[in-house]
């Protein structure tokens, strides 16, 4: 018989929350660490793959733990973004028990100083916090973490890689009787340096379904091109998933803007969100994603960290990453909850002998895209250029004589007729182009 909430220790009032929200099977990282954080006094190190419910995993037993009549901070959560922070922060006053009294206060980066600190005036027991942020309070004095009891780090792998300065200075301000709870996906040397260096001896490990879990219902494909063609080759895949909701992802900063832009040149559904970008704009697009006002999300590693959407169809690797663990991040944006998904990952000839690595270090098998064939690549070009057409706004500049003169001329012509012609001047502009090439 499947495990219930109330099996792992938690309390009936949660387990009420928890059944309203339609939440009624713990899934396997919550049945491994909630008894563990409920009942032992070790640290714990948590090794699950993205998607697999590691918040509640933490949330849930620390809503108990938690004295409510202790107005001291008691907890911190750190994670690597803000977007990941807030998601955290949700969640856990989306599960809280109307009746719990425990004050959760945000603290994060890209975002006004003044109303955190107001904030902190108020009684607060779990600070939920990207590193930067925190530190920027401790040193103002503005928060005293040294008698915190619990640091957890969600999304470890990506805290320790990116912001290790910060986080060292917030774990050395904090008491050694602390507990520790470490959530990752993978464990890269930085991890287990951190394990060693500032977590007890006898910590407890706990592995979810590493082999199943995190790539369950995703289907790994990759397909070949040449540099020449990947942008269509992209632009024809997209146009097959029209009104599908997915995310590219790019190497750099500047491979999400141009990429992007080709996006919007031609009308798809898009936005992109990287780190040099303002916090309002990654808010302002992030929420156009998550309600669904736009489909394609194109983003940096570290920038989409942390995106828990729903029905995130397909992953696009518009580029290969560099290591293991960050594909293990991005394809686990899609295939949520439960549910399946693709990830896409588009190579150049030179690149496919890596594919056979990531499959045995990641235990995932990739199987080849069919490539579209070069009429197909053709016809979806005059789809895109019909499109984009029909999306092109109005020029109220010209003047109304001659748009009546230029009427005059297509009068006589039927619709049909009319998009026949304007289709026979675009492809003779093609093939003329296409001549000027060779």
């Amino acid at each position: 018989m499947p495990l219930q909430f109330s099996d792992l220790g938690i309390y009936k009032d949660q387990q009420s929350v928890l059944l309203e929200l339609d939440i009624v099977k713990p899934t396997t990282v919550q049945e491994k660490t909630i008894p563990l954080i409920l009942n032992e006094t070790k640290d714990i190190v948590a090794l699950a793959k993205t998607g697999t419910g590691k918040t509640l995993a933490f949330g849930l037993p620390l809503l108990q733990l938690v004295d409510s009549e202790n107005t001291n901070v008691q907890a911190v959560i750190l994670a690597p973004t803000r977007e990941l922070g807030q998601q955290i922060y949700n969640n856990l006053e989306t599960v809280k028990p109307k009746t719990s009294k425990i004050g959760i206060t945000p603290l994060f980066g890209g975002i006004a100083l003044k109303p955190q600190i107001e904030s902190l005036k108020e009684t607060t027991q779990i600070v939920v916090a990207t590193p930067g942020r925190l530190v920027d309070l401790m040193k103002r004095n503005e928060i005293n973490i040294k008698n915190i009891q619990y640091l957890v780090l969600d999304e470890a792998d990506e805290i320790v890689t990116a912001l290790k300065e910060d986080v060292s200075a917030i774990i050395a301000e904090t008491p050694k009787t602390r507990r520790t709870l470490l959530f990752t996906a993978t464990m890269p040397g930085a991890i287990k340096q951190l394990v060693q260096n500032y977590m007890s001896k006898r910590v407890i490990q706990v592995e979810a379904d590493m082999k199943t879990v995190g790539h369950q219902g995703i289907d790994h494909k990759y397909i070949v091109v040449e540099p020449i063609e990947k942008l269509e080759v992209l632009l024809h895949f997209l146009n097959s998933k029209e009104g599908e909701r997915g995310i590219i992802f790019c190497k750099t900063k500047a491979a999400v803007n141009k990429l992007a832009k080709n996006l919007a040149i031609n009308k798809f559904s898009s936005g992109a969100i990287h780190g040099s970008l303002t916090q309002g704009i990654r808010d302002r697009v992030m929420g156009q994603f998550r309600n669904g006002h736009i489909n394609i999300l194109v983003a940096t590693d570290l920038a989409a960290r942390g995106i828990d959407v729903k029905d995130v169809l397909y992953v696009v690797n518009y580029h290969l990453p560099d290591v293991y663990d960050t594909y293990v991040h991005r394809s686990g944006r899609t295939a949520r909850a439960g549910a399946k998904g693709l990830s896409l990952t588009i190579l150049q000839k030179e690149e496919v002998d890596d594919i056979a690595d990531f499959e045995l270090e990641l235990g995932i098998t990739f199987n080849e895209y069919k490539k579209a064939n070069a009429q197909s690549i053709e016809e979806n070009n005059t789809l895109l250029w019909a499109k984009k057409i029909f999306k092109t706004k109005p020029n109220r500049e010209i003047s109304e004589p001659l748009k009546q003169k230029v009427r005059s001329v297509f009068h006589h012509l039927t619709k049909e007729e009319l998009i026949e012609k304007v289709l026979a001047d675009y492809y003779k502009q093609i093939n003329k182009n296409n001549s000027k090439k060779k």
